[in-house]
Formats: structure tokens, sequence, C-alpha cells
């Protein structure tokens, strides 16, 4: 039986966390949903496997990565200086490498620096998942703008649970109950 081929699938798969800094965290809308459902992401990744990404802009005034989040995640943060990730030297072309072609892409703001990234994914052929309860903005009408626009140009919009319930794909793996207790 065929499966839908816009179903995330681990193996193709990767986190792309989007500036979640101390210093604009504080302005965001929903701050605390954010860094939730984005702790959330990260943690199930981590049980699944999944590569996890994680880029910055302009640390000296925004500050870095907020705390709670970089205390789990992998790596150093990629520094980018333009809003969209695909200025970031090799990004792109690494998913590309890797053979991973679906991109969840979570963070802030949900107008500039998540949209700029997700359209230029979308126009280098990867497929983006954007999790509308792990993206913010300062106002609701520049979110709920962007999402609208990112979808109407293919980005899937969904949430963090059935992000993960999608990369689990069934009750029986090994991974099921963990997953199962992240998003109690």
């Amino acid at each position: 039986m065929k499966r839908n081929e816009k179903i995330l699938v681990k193996e193709k798969t990767a986190l792309l966390v989007i500036d979640i800094q101390e210093k604009i965290l504080d302005v965001m809308a929903h701050k605390e949903r954010v860094l939730e459902n984005t702790e959330k992401l990260i943690r199930g990744m981590k049980i699944l496997g999944v590569p996890i990404y994680h880029t910055v802009q302009y640390p000296k005034g925004l500050g870095d990565t907020a705390q709670p989040l970089k205390e789990i995640l992998p790596g150093e943060a990629i520094d980018k200086i333009t809003f969209s990730a695909s200025g970031a030297p090799g990004l792109f072309e690494e998913f590309a490498n890797k053979k991973l072609s679906q991109i969840i892409v979570c963070g802030i703001e949900t107008h500039v620096c998540v949209q700029q990234t997700s359209l230029d994914l979308i126009a280098n052929n990867f497929q983006v998942n954007i999790p509308a309860d792990a993206v913010s903005s300062r106002r609701e009408i520049d979110y709920s703008t962007a999402l609208a626009r990112m979808a109407s140009n293919g980005v899937e919009v969904t949430t963090t649970e059935s992000i993960l319930f999608e990369l689990l794909e069934n009750y029986k793996v090994t991974e099921f109950k963990e997953i199962a207790k992240l998003v109690k």
C-alpha cells in the first residue's frame, strides 16, 4: 500500500532550529509554547536518531541560544548573517549530501528568518514541515500571515505532536514509549 510522499520518514528528515536566542525570545508571543515544543522536537529527534541543526543570528546583539535549548542542542550553533539559513555556508549542501530531503523548521521569527529559510528550502527542492506550535513572531498578524504564505508556497504546516508521531510511524517501534512520554 502506498503512503503519501509528504509523510515524514526518519532517514530523510532533519530538524532545523532557527534563531531561538535569549534577547529576542523575550518579545515573542507565546514564547513558553515555542520553548516547550522546540524542546519536545529536539528530545524527540534525539530519541529517533534524526539529525539536528540550529542557527543564531547576530549573537552579539541578540544573545546566544536560549539556555533551556542550549543545554540539550547538540553541537555548535551555525552563525548566519542572512535572514535565511540558505546563507549559512554549506548547510543546504549538507542536507543534500546526506540525502535529507524533509526538513522540519522551527524557531523565530515566523515571518522573517523561518519564512525566508522555508521558502529557500522549497526553492531548492526540499520538503519543509513547520510545526505551527514551535514558531512565533512578536505580532499575531505576522505569524498567521507567514504561515498562510508558506502553506500557499508548498510548506507543510502541522504541529509538534503530529511530526513526532509521523516519524514513529507505528506504536510497535522501541521509541514509542519515550515519544509518548514527551507529548503528555
